[in-house]
């Protein structure tokens, strides 16, 4: 009979706990001889405490004077056997995995790293350095409770339906750094995201869900520092329970990590009381200590056995690429990564999490699992499984690519949406246009098309529905959409890396000429090709995720990698031109349009009825007002095609979307459908405005290379 695992303990939460005179203190390090907290006071003086007990390789203790307001630090004493995972170095200042709070930053020096190293950071993993980190290393500050004013309150939040969410990806200084109307002192910041301005931007456009790039504390890769970069995005996590400093106000951050806090916190409040629900893409695949002769900061010291993932021969395993993964086959990862989730819920009102290479967190001892603890515990916890949770379902790692295999209650980003869409409106459209033979497969282009806009149902089960799915056509990594139609390859030059970095397939095409042009005809084919892409995104089944700056069109010269970008490459530019404003007024038509016919946000949804009972919404139907057959499907130059999103059933009004991806223009006969006489025209990604009706079996005439919409009231 196997030998039951002792239960966690939980007389001792991890971390800091104000009591009496001073802190209760917990600490994992099951591999440690001893660990000491160390307090400094304003002038630097280290006073270190040992922690006396242990259990289940937990060390606890009470530290007297370890107050709100205390700076402190972890030293741990044990082996140095890195090939066996045991990096204990009494000489390196540790940040505790769980504060709540972070002052200083990592310097560029040797003695950051738990092994000897010479000035060009080069050294030997086996000989442990006995210089001291202390002055070259963040710390921890100890947060008291937040006032009764700024507590979370469950009735504050938005709560939108998942069939009436439009997820809006943001950078926190990228968005506001140059954002009209916003003070000086507070552009790029925290307090940025609370301004009227920009509140009004994002209920205008008709956002529900700003979710921002990473705002964990992190620093920058040692490689970026020494080409004088930043991690800018900051997927390369320090502290995973501390907002970053680094976009507060300067008055903040000069107050320190409480009033960092509490201008974090308002901002979700301003966001809250806007309508916006406030999700965070969050990092817990892996951490900023980088490979195994990266730095010392954190995890690696304390446990870097248990913390991160090792092969089956006891060496460090890396599926992030980013040169660790942290490992969640440890129960006690999980437990940190949950411990971390309920704190920013719970303590900032955050609504959801997207999570960055998920299929790293959901990795057990023989490879991904769905029924990964991890996984079972985010549906079953009862202050995470109200939230919204969106997993990137993928890593770099054996069998890593896991698209449509998350389980409830996790959406999940759709790449096949991505690809699928942008290879229909352009690289197939580029073949289409230079007059070339459709690509093999006949057909392809359209049936996959049709696949995406009807919520991908080869990819999602019909038990999770087509909400699962989170739409989009770019995101942060990638070009944007002004460079996905002006760059057939990158331009990433900036980037130091000789333009090795970032994607090499990302599906996009100049219209033409490469980069800026002022020729007319070739910027109006960019222009239609982006609201024929905005259009596919909005209207097609499931959860649309629109990237900041592309609802104007936005462009980063071409650089499909701006990680290590802060500066203007990555800042919104809110200076726009006439044809910028104009993009911008059709893009808030388009989601208008989706609030307006609830049809096409509940298409495949039907409340309360088995999902056998659910009748077909999604009727197709040729340019000569026909239902598409199996031929027709299988044409392989076939590129215009009929969508009616039927609401009959329910007694919605039904939306006819009439797609044109070829070279021509075409008289379109709408289709005849009982109870449904006429048409009347609502959006078109043509300058062509007309509001005529057309009746049922009527043609109209249809540009080539456009979208139409329509609707029966």
């Amino acid at each position: 009979m196997p030998v039951p695992t002792p239960a966690l303990t939980r007389s001792h939460p991890l971390g800091v706990t104000l009591s009496g005179d001073g802190a209760d203190v917990a600490v994992l390090a099951v591999h440690a001889d001893a660990v000491e907290v160390c307090v400094f006071a304003d002038d630097g003086t280290e006073t270190r405490t040992a922690l006396s007990d242990v259990e289940l390789g937990v060390w606890h203790g009470h530290v007297p004077g370890l107050v709100a307001g205390s700076r402190y630090g972890l030293r741990v004493h044990g082996r140095w056997d890195p090939e066996r995972g045991l990096r204990h170095n009494p000489a390196k200042l540790l940040l505790d995995p769980y504060a709540r709070g972070v002052e200083g930053e990592v310097a560029l020096a040797p003695e950051i790293f738990g092994h000897a190293v010479d000035e060009d950071l080069v050294g030997d993993l086996r000989v442990a350095d006995e210089r001291d980190s202390a002055p070259f290393v963040p710390r921890g500050v100890v947060l008291g409770p937040l006032p009764e004013h700024l507590r979370v309150r469950e009735d504050e939040r938005p709560r939108v339906p998942w069939a009436d969410t439009v997820v809006y990806e943001a950078h926190v200084r990228g968005l506001t750094q140059r954002f009209p109307g916003v003070p000086e002192e507070e552009r790029g910041t925290y307090a940025a995201l609370a301004h009227p301005a920009v509140l009004e931007h994002l209920r205008s456009l008709g956002v529900t869900a700003l979710e921002l790039l990473p705002i964990h504390a992190s620093t920058s890769e040692i490689a970026l520092r020494r080409r004088g970069l930043s991690n800018y995005w900051g997927y390369n996590t320090l502290a995973f329970n501390a907002p970053h400093p680094g976009y507060a106000t300067a008055a903040a951050r000069a107050a320190g990590p409480e009033a960092v806090r509490e201008e974090f916190r308002r901002a979700v409040q301003a966001l809250h009381g806007a309508g916006v629900e406030v999700l965070l893409d969050v990092v817990y695949n892996h951490t900023c200590e980088e490979g195994p002769d990266g730095p010392h900061l954190s995890l690696r010291g304390l446990d870097d056995a248990t913390y991160y993932l090792r092969d089956a021969g006891g060496r460090p395993f890396d599926v992030t690429g980013c040169g660790n993964s942290l490992d969640f086959s440890e129960r006690r990862v999980v437990q940190f990564a949950l411990d971390s989730l309920r704190h920013w819920v719970s303590e900032y009102g955050v609504d959801g999490f997207r999570f960055d290479l998920m299929t790293t967190l959901a990795r057990g001892r023989d490879g991904y699992s769905p029924d990964h603890p991890f996984l079972v515990a985010l549906g079953a916890d009862p202050v995470l499984a109200g939230t919204k949770l969106v997993a990137e379902p993928w890593d770099v790692g054996p069998f890593g690519w896991r698209t449509g295999q998350f389980p409830p209650p996790l959406h999940e980003w759709n790449d096949r949406f991505r690809d699928g869409v942008r290879r229909f409106w352009l690289t197939d459209a580029r073949e289409a246009a230079l007059g070339h033979p459709a690509p093999s497969g006949g057909g392809r282009g359209l049936r996959e098309f049709a696949t995406r806009f009807a919520g991908s149902a080869d990819t999602f089960d019909v038990q999770r529905g087509r909400l699962t799915s989170v739409n989009f056509v770019t995101a942060h990594d990638g070009f944007c959409l002004g460079d996905l139609v002006a760059y057939d390859r990158k331009h990433n030059e900036a980037n130091g890396e000789g333009n090795r970095d970032g994607s090499d397939g990302d599906t996009s095409w100049n219209h033409g000429v490469e980069g800026d042009t002022t020729d007319p005809a070739v910027l109006e084919f960019r222009r239609r090709s982006v609201r024929n892409l905005f259009a596919t995104l909005v209207l097609s089944s499931g959860v649309p995720m629109i990237t900041a700056g592309d609802e104007f069109g936005r462009s980063q010269g071409g650089n499909n990698n701006a990680y290590c970008q802060d500066n203007e490459v990555s800042w919104l530019d809110w200076d726009l031109q006439d044809w910028q404003g104009e993009l911008l007024e059709d893009v808030r038509e388009l989601l208008a349009l989706r609030r307006r016919y609830p049809v096409l946000r509940e298409a495949g949804v039907r409340r309360g009825s088995p999902v056998r009972e659910q009748r077909q919404d999604l009727l197709w139907f040729s340019e000569d007002g026909e239902q598409m057959t199996v031929e027709r499907w299988h044409e392989p130059d076939r590129r215009i095609l009929q969508v009616l999103v039927d609401g009959r059933d329910r007694g919605l009004d039904s939306v006819l979307v009439v797609v044109n991806g070829g070279p021509r223009q075409l008289d379109v006969r709408l289709p005849t459908v009982e109870g449904l006489p006429r048409f009347l025209p609502r959006w078109a990604s043509t300058p062509d405005r007309r509001r005529r009706a057309t009746g049922a079996g009527r043609c109209l005439r249809v540009a080539p290379w456009s979208v139409r919409v329509l609707a029966t009231a």
